[in-house]
């Protein structure tokens, strides 16, 4: 499960370990048209290859693995609704996490 939370980004521990591994930074790009934010683990090198991404720290958020990103900044750029609310994802078989903003 994944929601937004006060402008936080909040991964599940489950989701988070299949897409991140043990990576402690992400690679985020935002697609407006597609109103999608991809996400890969900074190892994930041909990510940042095919995508214009920025960094963010992948954030614990509790003793079970649920992880957290801070994506306010992302919010305000492209005046998306900040809402608290469950969000839409697919966790894609290259370990890319689309999330429906």
């Amino acid at each position: 499960m994944i929601n937004l939370k006060n402008s936080y980004l909040l991964i599940a521990a489950s989701v988070a370990k299949e897409a991140f591994g043990d990576d402690p930074q992400v690679s985020v790009v935002y697609y407006p048209d597609r109103q999608t934010l991809l996400v890969a683990g900074k190892s994930k090198a041909f990510f940042e290859k095919m995508h214009k991404t920025s960094w963010l720290l992948l954030k614990d958020r509790n003793l079970l693995g649920d992880k957290s990103l801070n994506i306010r900044e992302l919010l305000i750029d492209n005046d998306l609704d900040d809402t608290d609310r469950d969000l839409t994802y697919d966790l894609k078989t290259t370990g890319i996490l689309s999330v429906t903003l």
